[in-house]
């Protein structure tokens, strides 16, 4: 509720603003910091991110440019501010940390984190593509919080939106099906996913992603869970498990838009579970098959699935 009165209300979250606390990024990359080989997303304090303001000779109108991601348990609002006009290194020099990629930030930090800062680069990248109006071509003006922008020329109201997709991992009862995009790390495997189209449901999106990737027929299928993925700008990852005949498993892989897809056998990925990518690699230069890291909602999936064959 709290949260909600600091999206209306421009004067409140103004003013929290001036007590809140503070996710650096520059250039959509967060800031990290490392402590004993663990790495962690510090909050700077709004004194603290003045001064490092002042410093750079950088006005605080620069805090109206940040946008609200959350509020802690005790009630301190948390804001993210993107610093892409002062030069990397010097603020990296001033919070002893470093600015990192995304992806690699999402799969080091804490769950919570994670959370956070996916939301958070989202909501920047949002901001950054909707300076305009769609319809006036006039520059829109975001609220305090940055829940959203306003074009009051034409008075259109626009919002962040998310896109759902479908994440699905495919099983015929004794195996699932995993599979490489060509934009995947080497030896990486995972399910397969999709946007859903308009005027689509849940279920029609599973059976047609899964026909069009590998040409196979769903039977069955079945809910799991949900993850927000801020790739490619702000996605709803829908995960399903779906159940094909295993007389009718033969796949055909839709080329442009897998490299590879097939099936894996119980202990093939309970190994490749226990893989890192650094341990994937062999001395004749192959690569064993591993999964997505534990923070992505695909390696909660074959978890899952592991768990439904052991029981």
């Amino acid at each position: 509720r709290y949260l909600n009165e600091l999206k209306e209300n421009d004067s409140l979250c103004r003013q929290a603003q001036t007590s809140g606390m503070f996710y650096v990024f520059h250039n959509l990359s967060p800031f990290l910091q490392e402590v004993e080989k663990k790495y962690f997303v510090p909050q700077v304090s709004a004194a603290e991110m003045r001064r490092i303001l002042e410093k750079f000779k950088e006005t605080e109108e620069w805090i109206e440019k940040s946008v609200l991601i959350g509020c802690s348990d005790e009630h301190v609002p948390q804001f993210a501010l993107d610093l892409g006009t002062v030069e990397k290194s010097l603020i990296e020099s001033e919070l002893k940390g470093s600015f990192t990629d995304l992806r690699k930030a999402l799969f080091v930090v804490d769950g919570k984190d994670s959370a956070l800062l996916a939301l958070a680069q989202s909501l920047l990248r949002w901001h950054e593509s909707h300076q305009y109006c769609s319809k006036t071509g006039q520059p829109t003006q975001k609220n305090v919080a940055g829940s959203k922008r306003v074009c009051h020329a034409s008075r259109i109201t626009y919002y962040p939106q998310t896109s759902p997709v479908v994440i699905t991992l495919v099983s015929d009862g004794n195996r699932c099906l995993l599979a490489r995009q060509p934009s995947f790390p080497q030896g990486m495997y995972s399910a397969l996913s999709g946007f859903c189209d308009m005027g689509e449901n849940l279920e029609e999106t599973v059976r047609r992603e899964v026909a069009e990737e590998v040409g196979l027929e769903v039977e069955s299928l079945w809910y799991s869970a949900s993850q927000h993925w801020p790739f490619p700008s702000s996605s709803l990852m829908i995960a399903c498990h779906a159940l094909v005949r295993a007389q009718q498993a033969e796949i055909s892989v839709d080329s442009l838009e897998l490299e590879e897809a097939r099936w894996f056998g119980l202990e093939e990925i309970i190994e490749g579970l226990k893989r890192q990518p650094s341990s994937s690699r062999q001395d004749d230069g192959s690569v064993l098959p591993w999964f997505p890291p534990k923070q992505a909602i695909a390696h909660q999936l074959i978890q899952e699935w592991v768990k439904q064959q052991t029981s």
